[in-house]
């Protein structure tokens, strides 16, 4: 029997917090660009690679509900520093690929999740304004839970659930514990494109090397190598492009690298 959804309204979605700050579940919740699995423990991670059929080489998604959330859980140079903050003070959908610092490995369940959310260089993708309804979903768990909320997109792999929730597809229905629905919320993002030319995704920015070391800072000079790689495209491209030409003299553009 598929789950029910329930309709977002405004506020924090108190059936996925609850939901989440126990163990093992699996909520499908709302963002900017569609729909992801939220979850919080390891249990929880293989639910979801299980729902989504999904390949576990790729680093997971951490969401971050605050810059000093971010500042304790990953490692971060003072210019990649700058450019969430200018993000978050734009209200702009930003995921970096960065390794953990020591304090946010600690602050990790002892339950083996690093291994289902870490790349083999010990890296996730950490992001920051992802849309409300998820938001305030992660910022309740680890503010009133001291839980992190990892999450995936919920489509199956390979698909995109075009920002429905009925997109999601069968599978991940029928797995959801709960399903915070907002397709209103979705649709307000890009009022002006439609399914076919909207964005599905965030940007996604990689910050490290190929052995998952960040990249180093250049301080004004050029042609520093390695640099930030931009391996997404997604919403707000545009301005994000400009943000890293306004922080870093170089930087590369190449869609689909290790993605």
């Amino acid at each position: 029997m598929s789950t029910t959804p329930i309709h977002w309204t405004g506020g924090t979605p108190t059936e996925a917090v609850d939901l989440l700050s126990g163990e093992g579940g699996i909520a499908v919740v709302a963002t900017k660009v569609g729909y992801i699995i939220m979850t919080s423990d390891k249990e929880g991670l293989e639910r979801k690679f299980d729902a989504k059929e999904r390949n576990r080489n790729k680093p997971g998604v951490v969401l971050v509900s605050s810059l000093e959330m971010l500042r304790k859980l990953a490692q971060l140079t003072p210019e990649i520093d700058s450019l969430y903050e200018r993000c978050w003070n734009e209200d702009v959908l930003l995921g970096c690929i960065l390794p953990w610092s020591e304090s946010g490995k600690a602050s990790l369940p002892a339950d083996g999740s690093d291994e289902l959310m870490m790349d083999t260089r010990g890296t996730s993708c950490f992001v920051i304004k992802f849309g409300l309804p998820a938001e305030n979903t992660a910022r309740e768990l680890y503010e009133k839970h001291g839980k992190i909320a990892f999450a995936s997109s919920a489509n199956p792999s390979g698909k995109g659930n075009r920002g429905l929730v009925e997109g999601i597809g069968e599978r991940i229905f029928e797995a959801a514990d709960v399903i915070i629905e907002a397709d209103d919320y979705v649709a307000s993002i890009q009022p002006d494109k439609d399914a076919d030319s909207r964005y599905e995704q965030g940007v996604m920015v990689s910050m490290v090397d190929v052995f998952g070391t960040l990249v180093p800072e250049q301080d004004g000079q050029r042609s520093i190598t390695p640099a930030p790689t931009l391996i997404r495209k997604g919403l707000a491209v545009d301005r994000i492009m400009s943000l890293l030409a306004d922080t870093f003299s170089s930087w590369d553009y190449r869609q689909g690298e290790y993605y």
